[in-house]
């Protein structure tokens, strides 16, 4: 508990925490309103934020307020203006813009395991039905292709590299896992004139990967396999795999079973390259990573965060050798790559 400068224990972090659900609420209803797209116009006060948004000057004023509270934007004499942070990460108008990620990370199906978490928790397993988010063609993974994009587009790039090594000029066949919005092998076929990319996800998450590869430039390199990555066949020989936030939705086993089926799609030589939330050994930090268990918990049948030590046993056990963690800086994620013994 948290203790404020000698004074002893404070209850406030209860009553902080017990409302909580006011903040991610606020900050969705400032999307929906337009308010951030409003301010990167300029400074204005409640009046005029609610003429361009239309709501009613009180409800401007109480939000906005309390955006001002929660640090998203200031205040200076009645008139609200952006802060660094509303401007960089939530104004449409900005290339840095995640503002999107509120209609995915609040949708129905996410948030409504967190209603009954006593039971999730007794359980031991999701109260969604069947098997949670992975479900077989589950749609919300259609709206995460879409909104998530934004949040995901700068771990992009340095997991390109990452898997690419050395090889910027060599021809690569890359089989994207889960590709989702396919902004990870998108990224290696930018850095790569020579790199193909297969896809693999449910059909319609797909028609949103093969899109963004069109706007990328890359859809002439980009070619697709609609399923599950447990049945669907690989083709290959692969130089590169990426499994994108995927292995932390199944248990330790399924993911050494997928893994072994990645090995055998793989060159010998070649790599899989996991990005994840990995915490420490103490499973309590960095807090964002470790944190992320949570989400799995509520969202699926069995999955978890996995430590580094564990996602380097499950790639031994698949049959990878020389498995390295590469942290990626400013990001929660950690890349974890292994390689088919040449």
């Amino acid at each position: 508990m948290n203790m404020e400068q000698g004074q002893g224990p404070s209850p406030a972090i209860i009553f902080e925490t017990l409302q909580a659900h006011q903040r991610s609420a606020a900050l969705r209803a400032a999307v929906e309103l337009d308010i951030f797209r409003v301010l990167g116009e300029g400074p204005a006060d409640a009046a005029a934020l609610a003429g361009k948004c239309s709501a009613s000057v009180r409800g401007m004023r109480i939000l906005c307020d309390f955006l001002v509270i929660m640090g998203i934007i200031q205040k200076q004499d009645g008139v609200y203006s952006h802060s660094p942070t509303s401007a960089a990460f939530l104004d449409p108008a900005s290339v840095s813009c995640v503002a999107s990620i509120t209609k995915f990370l609040a949708t129905p199906e996410m948030m409504e395991p967190y209603n009954h978490l006593a039971a999730v928790v007794r359980n031991g397993r999701t109260s969604l039905p069947g098997e949670g988010s992975v479900s077989p063609d589950n749609p919300v993974w259609v709206e995460f292709a879409h909104s998530m994009a934004p949040m995901m587009a700068p771990v992009a790039a340095p997991l390109g590299a990452i898997a690419l090594g050395e090889q910027y000029d060599s021809p690569v066949n890359v089989l994207d896992i889960a590709a989702g919005h396919g902004l990870f092998g998108i990224a290696v076929a930018m850095l790569n004139p020579k790199a193909h990319i297969t896809a693999l996800d449910w059909a319609a998450v797909l028609e949103v990967a093969e899109s963004n590869a069109i706007k990328a430039g890359v859809g002439r390199r980009f070619s697709k396999i609609a399923g599950s990555a447990f049945d669907a066949e690989y083709g290959g020989p692969y130089d590169i795999t990426l499994l994108t936030n995927f292995l932390h939705h199944f248990d330790f086993e399924t993911c050494v079973g997928l893994l072994r089926k990645v090995h055998a799609a793989t060159k010998p030589g070649g790599c899989a390259a996991t990005l994840e939330f990995v915490p420490n050994e103490d499973r309590v930090s960095p807090p964002t990573s470790a944190g992320f268990a949570l989400t799995m918990l509520a969202s699926t049948e069995s999955g978890d965060a996995y430590t580094l030590n564990e996602l380097k046993e499950m790639y031994e056990q698949a049959g990878f050798e020389h498995i390295h963690g590469h942290a990626i800086p400013k990001s929660p994620h950690t890349v974890v790559l292994g390689r088919r013994p040449a």
